[in-house]
């Protein structure tokens, strides 16, 4: 009897479906609105900025930017040519304005002929949000990692000390690298506790080396990292203490993106 019955409610089941499915029509799954804006592209060719991206590196100057230890100093980093390079002497820059969560393209290039090994070559980061002064925020590493070996989790494509990137795809010194990066804020509670981690998503050259990873918190050199809360932050460049050759950047941009939903 009981199997009987099970047997009746599983074809009364399979019926109400297939009855649901034949009177369900294409409209009731179609979304009209609201329509997402239009953002027209830029030409074709990679790398050149969307309509509604802001340039934080146009070519000509560094009005976007200040120093990391004196928000009311300009940056003191050397530009010409169409592009600017690290003065370490100047220490860290970082954007005038603040950011919550965002799309950002940059594209930088370890000097030809560069010297040292390891960490000491070539080394600088982009500071994902930069929450104060000196090395303090989320960095992605910039290094040179064609053939020249160092710890996975601190070469070009990593989050520092977190995450090694999924693959190594370096070119070598002298040609320009591109990272297209997507930044996820983290949020947080009233009462400062962390209610969603940041992510980050990364293409170097192209390749995907960090898939939407949840980070652990803010850069640490030393120890584990943990969270503090936060508003919107800077974007920051790393004027790294190595002797290398100093590197350079071009073709910065950035686009604003809604805040992600707790």
């Amino acid at each position: 009897m009981t199997f009987r019955l099970t047997l009746l409610a599983l074809l009364a089941g399979s019926w109400s479906c297939t009855h649901a499915q034949s009177t369900a029509k294409p409209e009731d799954t179609e979304v009209w609105a609201p329509e997402p804006k239009v953002v027209a592209p830029g030409p074709p060719g990679g790398g050149a900025a969307p309509a509604d991206a802001l340039l934080l590196f146009d070519g000509k100057n560094l009005n976007e930017w200040v120093s990391t230890d004196n928000r009311n100093a300009p940056a003191a980093w050397t530009v010409a040519g169409g592009v600017f390079t690290v003065n370490k002497a100047s220490g860290n820059i970082e954007t005038k304005r603040r950011f919550g969560s965002y799309q950002l393209h940059l594209e930088w290039r370890i000097p030809a002929g560069i010297s040292g090994t390891g960490q000491a070559r070539g080394n600088s980061g982009v500071f994902l949000a930069s929450t104060g002064a000196g090395d303090l925020g989320y960095e992605l590493q910039i290094l040179d990692s064609y053939q020249n070996k160092t710890y996975v989790n601190g070469m070009a494509g990593s989050i520092y000390k977190q995450y090694a990137p999924l693959a190594n795809p370096a070119r070598p010194p002298g040609e320009w690298q591109t990272y297209d990066i997507a930044w996820t804020a983290p949020t947080f509670t009233a009462a400062g506790a962390l209610a969603t981690p940041a992510r980050v998503t990364v293409f170097f050259n192209g390749v995907l080396v960090q898939n939407n990873v949840a980070l652990l918190g803010p850069t640490l050199y030393i120890g584990a990292p943990s969270y503090q809360a936060h508003g919107p932050t800077s974007i920051k460049l790393q004027a790294h203490g190595d002797k290398s050759e100093p590197i350079s950047f071009r073709n910065i941009w950035v686009r604003e993106l809604p805040a992600a939903a707790k």
